[in-house]
């Protein structure tokens, strides 16, 4: 189409009526959308000048349409472009979803000044680069972020993905999103173990099962970077305990039954530190698992150290203490313990190790 015809429609945009600005709108989007080929544009400034302004001064029903239009046009009027995606979110959600034409940077700006809706009509794009996922995880509620974590298409950093799991924890509508998620570093992954429900903890005991040993000692170089300052102050009879048990240990009187005893006795301390040692974790591991009776957290321990289901089933009663059906809750938890297969206790167990790592490089 000539220049003189675009011109003329220039002109028409000068009348008042609301009416003929709609069909103007409509017509020269019409008309936009005949030329072929970038190639076949030469009057794509004059085309980006009428159809902003008149996408100004049209109502927001009309500005959508407009906006569901170009959402997929390869080469939009990039100023038309850039409108649109800072319009309000029932506008601009369409172009920050599909348009392939908005540049990181276009991304990245609407990120950090639009609102929630924006957030997440760009959190589901077939692509968030890096730089826009993470201003998302910073600036996004947690409906946001779940939005984004449920996209594998959203490369997140290192740090994001620690902010997401540091959310969930304390948010359970987060929990799937994270655990589902395929690309969460498996030291995060594993991290969320002591905040979700059984069926989400049986996702994670599978992906344990699944890691090939390089993937798994890449996970746990990762893991090892991040000191647990959040486990809080040691009990006052700490040190008392471990002098208890380290003494116990060079006589060679650290047992399973000895561990029993300590619980028996209400030594609680004692029997978290000696814990630790037989199983190889850090001691706030030992005794969040204990303060919350994580029997199945627990039962991986025991599986882990090689203890027998008995003496599992032992601490699991002593654990639950005057609970209702004590001896019925550890009976099902003593199944669990049998089905529960060795090699995945372990696996699991090293992620747990990596907080005893970090303490004893901490300690040095």
């Amino acid at each position: 189409m000539s220049g003189s015809k675009l011109q003329d429609l220039i002109d028409l945009a000068r009348e008042p009526s609301s009416e003929r600005r709609r069909e103007l709108l409509r017509r020269v989007t019409d008309l936009f959308f005949t030329v072929a080929s970038p190639e076949q544009r030469p009057e794509m400034p004059l085309f980006d000048g009428v159809l902003s302004q008149l996408a100004g001064e049209m109502e927001e029903a009309v500005r959508a349409e407009l906006a569901e239009r170009m959402a997929d046009a390869p080469t939009p009027p990039p100023r038309l472009l850039r409108g649109l995606a800072c319009d309000v979110a029932t506008v601009a959600s369409p172009v920050l979803t599909r348009s392939v034409a908005l540049t990181p940077q276009d991304l990245l700006q609407v990120t950090r000044s639009g609102d929630q809706g924006h957030l997440r009509a760009i959190s589901q794009r077939r692509h968030v680069p890096e730089q826009v996922s993470d201003a998302i995880v910073e600036r996004g509620d947690d409906t946001t972020l779940g939005v984004l974590l449920r996209n594998e298409g959203a490369e997140l950093s290192r740090a994001a993905h620690e902010a997401a799991v540091q959310r969930a924890t304390v948010n359970p509508d987060l929990h799937q999103a994270v655990v589902d998620r395929q690309s969460l570093p498996v030291d995060l992954l594993n991290e969320m173990y002591f905040v979700v429900e059984a069926r989400l903890r049986d996702r994670i005991l599978q992906r344990n099962a699944a890691l090939d040993p390089a993937a798994l000692e890449a996970a746990l170089q990762a893991g090892r970077k991040r000191v647990a300052a959040r486990d809080g102050a040691l009990p006052s009879d700490y040190a008392d305990a471990e002098t208890t048990v380290r003494s116990m240990m060079k006589g060679q009187q650290l047992n399973p039954s000895a561990l029993a005893a300590f619980l028996r006795n209400g030594e609680t301390t004692k029997f978290q530190v000696a814990l630790s040692e037989l199983a190889d974790v850090d001691f706030h591991t030992v005794r969040r698992i204990l303060e919350r009776r994580e029997l199945d957290a627990l039962a991986i321990l025991c599986k882990a150290a090689d203890f027998d289901r008995s003496l599992f089933l032992t601490f699991a009663v002593l654990v639950l203490g005057q609970e209702t059906d004590a001896m019925g809750r550890a009976r099902e938890y003593g199944d669990l313990y049998a089905s529960l297969p060795k090699e995945s206790a372990q696996r699991t167990i090293r992620f747990w190790r990596v907080r005893r790592s970090e303490g004893d490089v901490a300690a040095a």
